[in-house]
């Protein structure tokens, strides 16, 4: 059993349950309720449910991995799953440090639960 990719999964699904908990709280339920177009808003309201569908699946792949006998495909996937976590997380930080709010990095601090994901299972990955 690979400890770090242990580790990543079960981090990646404590953030897609803090994505869908919060997320639903602080950015689904005020963009339905905006004055938004309904198609933009319904396009939105998918990528969210989408982001979620990724967070979840990408939370029990690392899991799978975990158990895995360590052949070149499994860090090849583990690889993966952690470059896609660490562009999850740059678009985040892209986003805040552009806007030129103060204290940026604490307005949208969603990269600060993706880079743990993208570290663990890199280090799995290894």
């Amino acid at each position: 059993m690979n400890g770090w990719l242990l580790a990543a999964g079960i981090t990646a699904l404590g953030v897609a349950a803090v994505h869908i908990a919060g997320g639903h709280r602080d950015v689904v339920r005020p963009l339905l309720s905006c004055g938004l177009a309904d198609e933009p808003k319904r396009v939105l309201h998918a990528v969210w449910h989408m982001v979620s569908i990724d967070l979840g699946l990408s939370g029990l792949a690392l899991l799978y991995l975990s158990l895995t006998d360590g052949t070149s495909e499994t860090g090849l996937l583990a690889w993966f799953v952690a470059a896609h976590f660490i562009a999850y997380a740059a678009a985040f930080l892209v986003v805040t440090l552009s806007v030129g709010w103060p204290r940026p990095l604490l307005r949208l601090p969603q990269w600060i639960l993706l880079l743990p994901v993208a570290a663990l299972a890199a280090a799995g990955a290894a």
